[in-house]
């Protein structure tokens, strides 16, 4: 069950984009500087400064995404060039709709939240399927998961603040502070479910014990018929 309020609801109301692959988002900000780049080109400094980790990104869509861009006026193409013998390459640079469409989508993204549905927040919008002392141990088995992807995501950018600024750190901080915040609540919630402190647990393993359903979806059956 998710809870928003009203002023939350208007601000999840995202735009709808011409191009709203992210993926979209990031060959803008690319050609941002003025660059004129090729595909491939395009490709190598996505790859080479990690945006697969910051975005979900199918590297298989990436010349759908670049010919939409162009179709919509965001991108043009400016030229060509050739390596040795490989074959000629269209370069592509930014359009001022371009410029400001990647300006009008950050400002959104940065100032806007919006419902994420994460796989985790699905399987715990039906998690009485599996029995209390189950998902328990489901839960001890992935903050097991969760503390080790910590410990070598943060030294890991231990290890980049020495030699990159700050403000080319911030995604990798969001991320570990993320995983954190998620370490946290998953330990309290496996620890309430495990002491049997959970309110309503009792009635959960019942459930699964006995096979009779709880009081409270017998009623949510009678009055859905």
């Amino acid at each position: 069950m998710r809870i928003l309020g009203d002023e939350y609801r208007r601000w999840a109301v995202a735009k709808r984009r011409k191009v709203g692959n992210l993926m979209a988002l990031a060959l803008l900000a690319l050609l941002r500087p003025g660059v004129p780049m090729h595909p491939y080109q395009m490709a190598n400094v996505l790859r080479r400064t990690g945006k697969e980790r910051d975005m979900k990104i199918k590297w298989g869509s990436l010349y759908t995404v670049i010919q939409n861009l162009e179709r919509h006026g965001l991108i043009e193409a400016t030229g060509s060039d050739r390596a040795g013998r490989r074959p000629e390459r269209t370069l592509y640079a930014i359009t001022e709709p371009g410029r400001a469409e990647l300006t009008d989508w950050m400002r959104e993204l940065v100032a806007a939240p919006e419902p994420e549905f994460p796989r985790l927040e699905a399987a715990l919008s039906v998690i009485g399927v599996l029995p209390p002392d189950e998902v328990a141990e489901l839960l001890a088995q992935r903050l097991r998961r969760l503390d080790a992807e910590i410990d070598t995501e943060a030294r890991a950018l231990d290890g980049m603040r020495a030699e990159v600024p700050r403000v080319f750190l911030i995604e990798a901080e969001y991320a570990l502070a993320m995983r954190r915040a998620e370490a946290e609540w998953v330990r309290s919630l496996q620890r309430e479910i495990a002491e049997g402190t959970l309110p309503g647990v009792a009635e959960w393993r019942a459930y699964h014990e006995t096979g009779g359903y709880p009081p409270e979806w017998t009623q949510l059956l009678e009055e859905t018929r």
